[in-house]
């Protein structure tokens, strides 16, 4: 008869809190879809605290989470951001689209990973769109505080979070892009905003330079900003920062002037 030994069972005891950590809050988020015309987007939302007036966190996936499963998005950070909402009695509204396959966030022109980075598109990516349109209806919904906003994304997401300042750089009290990239050239527009920017140095996917190449014109601006390099680390810069609380609580701490 198979029999467990005690590190076996002290094992699986783990493995299985550790799942249930991760499923308890994730499954508090509602399933929607949002329609417009013949394209859609699937997206997760939940209110976490009792605050009248909650903040709201856009948070951005990357391109291995792209798909209509509605469920790959919560992957990375959405667990770590929930579960500091709770230890932390914070309330907002969190707010988890999952982009189509094939398409981007934001749409850049040339080549991001030169030393100059890339060019963002003259309109908003069909994505990017229905992204404003869904978070514009869950906080005129729950009524957020305005002040209060706030965006964060991974990779492909990283490169969303820059792009949704850069088309409403009055609508964002902070942002916070992981290993993404950008137009240089909409950081004059951005100034206003705080960043906290992350990247491992050798990512081979998104370059540090796309990164860096932000940071500097950000700052050149003279916004305020922070950049957090990850020496030997490669393009999973995002486990690092989302499961650092100090990260959270820098990007709660900041209100739209």
């Amino acid at each position: 008869m198979f029999r467990l030994t005690i590190e076996m069972k002290v094992f699986l005891l783990v493995a299985a809190s550790a799942c249930l950590a991760w499923a308890g809050p994730v499954d508090e988020m509602k399933a929607e879809i949002h329609k417009k015309g013949e394209k859609s987007l699937p997206y997760r939302w939940a209110k976490i605290g009792k605050a009248e007036q909650p903040a709201l966190i856009l948070f951005l996936h990357g391109a291995g989470e792209r798909g209509d499963d509605n469920k790959s998005q919560l992957t990375h950070g959405i667990p770590d951001l929930l579960t500091w909402l709770k230890s932390n009695d914070q309330s907002a509204v969190v707010v988890a689209p999952q982009c189509n396959r094939g398409v981007w966030w934001a749409d850049l022109k040339g080549d991001f990973r030169s030393p100059k980075g890339g060019s963002l598109a003259d309109k908003p990516s069909a994505m990017m769109t229905m992204v404003f349109e869904v978070v514009d209806q869950l906080a005129k919904a729950h009524k957020v505080d305005p002040k209060r906003i706030y965006v964060t994304g991974l990779s492909m997401g990283g490169f969303g979070s820059f792009g949704a300042v850069a088309r409403r750089p009055d609508f964002f009290a902070a942002a916070m892009p992981v290993c993404g990239g950008g137009d240089p050239s909409t950081a004059k527009a951005m100034k206003d905003v705080p960043f906290w920017v992350f990247h491992g140095a050798a990512d081979r996917v998104v370059p540090l330079r796309a990164s860096a190449v932000m940071v500097d014109a950000l700052k050149d601006a003279g916004a305020e900003v922070k950049f957090k390099e990850y020496p030997g680390v490669g393009h999973d810069s995002w486990s690092a920062t989302y499961r650092n609380p100090e990260v959270w609580k820098w990007l709660f701490s900041k209100k739209r002037k």
